[in-house]
């Protein structure tokens, strides 16, 4: 039976949105219910393209919404895969990151992005500070407050629970073809991070991206919030885009990724509270798990 102790204040459950269009009310956060103490929390930051109806389409146009600017393509769907096949939890962002990016730090100046992968977006080339803490406010916020406060409901359980953020990345970027189908990005807690590599390595016949296509600290992300700070193992699993647009394909990477991560979740250090100096801010080359401690 599923418990949900502790989320009386978290945001009600949505629907899941997969294009722009006009729903009333708009809700910020969709919560996918699971077992509390099943030690496994999912995240999704970029989840939708979806936008308020207040806010139009931005100014853009609707092709887009269908890029790797507006959502994480196909991350939504692994997510929702995974937290079915380990009964877990699940937090999903329900608007584009357009509006405003949940996995940026409060302060990062590309909280609003002003211009994406070479698209200009007209709707937010006049967001003032106002209009930053507007949808802060709105949307950011109750995301983040969501994971937090879901974090911490699954700890009080006695069993914390391990943190997987589910992002996908694009085949390739500024003209040079990635040579990853996966990656794991982590910042200096390798707990996780540690466990999936080798069993990806074992699975796969293709390179594995360690801290690959991006370097996993970042100074107020989502696991820098939820998990660093709170000393829950973390890590995102980066999936490229072009193997999870299908619900196949998604379905396919989703089982993959099950496989890979249920016997890291035996491991009893993953739900142990412990500690890591985060390498967010911090200059130098990004690290490796085979030069990890």
């Amino acid at each position: 039976m599923t418990r949900r102790a502790g989320l009386a204040n978290l945001p009600p459950v949505t629907a899941p949105r997969t294009q722009p269009e006009t729903i009333a009310p708009f809700g910020a956060v969709e919560i996918i219910p699971g077992a509390m103490d099943g030690g496994l929390l999912l995240l999704c930051d970029h989840a939708s393209n979806a936008l308020p109806p207040e806010y139009g389409s931005l100014g853009l146009a609707p092709d887009q919404f269908q890029r790797h600017i507006a959502y994480d393509i196909g991350a939504a769907e692994v997510t929702r895969a995974l937290a079915a096949r380990f009964n877990a939890p699940a937090v999903l962002s329900c608007f584009s990151r357009l509006l405003i990016d949940p996995n940026r730090g409060a302060d990062d100046p590309t909280l609003v992005m002003k211009l994406s992968d070479g698209a200009i977006v007209p709707g937010n080339l006049g967001a003032d500070a106002g209009e930053v803490e507007r949808r802060t406010s709105l949307f950011w916020r109750p995301y983040r407050e969501a994971a937090a406060q879901l974090a911490d409901a699954m700890g009080a359980t006695g069993r914390p629970p391990a943190i997987v953020s589910i992002h996908s990345f694009t085949p390739v970027w500024k003209g040079h073809p990635r040579p990853w189908e996966i990656g794991l990005l982590w910042d200096a807690d390798p707990r996780l991070a540690q466990g999936l590599m080798g069993a990806f390595e074992a699975m796969l016949q293709s390179p594995v991206g360690d801290n690959e296509p991006y370097d996993g600290a970042l100074v107020g992300d989502t696991l820098y919030d939820v998990g660093t700070g709170r000393g829950l193992a973390n890590v995102i699993i980066e999936v490229r885009q072009d193997l999870i647009a299908a619900p196949e394909g998604a379905h396919r990477w989703a089982g993959l990724i099950a496989d890979a991560l249920a016997p890291v979740l035996t491991d009893p250090r993953i739900h142990i509270i412990r500690s890591y100096r985060s390498r967010a801010g911090a200059r130098g080359p990004k690290p490796t798990l085979r030069r990890a401690p």
